[in-house]
């Protein structure tokens, strides 16, 4: 499964893309909340400057190969910047945002 933004929804010219990778295993309750909780953080914080592609590892092996996968879920930030990696259901959203080099302005 795979969400865009289009060129349309960007804001300032300046912004970059956010190229997500997520992988599941599944419908397990851990990656169902991984989801729903990465849906809700880029929504909030990266509304029309993500890439967000699900991969059920079970589903899609061969996209999984060669990802160096310790656990499941796993978040794979390509870009902007350096590739990060973030691991469980991202319900923690500070960790989110920090592991997407994203400021909160709420916090």
């Amino acid at each position: 499964m795979k969400l865009t933004a289009t060129a349309l929804d960007w804001g300032n010219e300046g912004e970059q893309l956010y190229i997500l990778r997520l992988y599941v295993a599944g419908s397990s309750p851990n990656s169902v909340r991984a989801i729903t909780n990465l849906r809700t953080v880029c929504e909030l914080h990266l509304a029309g400057r993500y890439e967000l592609e699900i991969i059920d590892v079970h589903q899609q092996a061969h996209k999984a190969e060669g990802e160096q996968l310790i656990a499941l879920p796993m978040l794979i930030k390509k870009s902007p910047g350096t590739e990060r990696r973030l691991i469980g259901d991202m319900s923690d959203t500070q960790k989110v945002l920090k592991g997407l080099g994203i400021k909160d302005e709420a916090a």
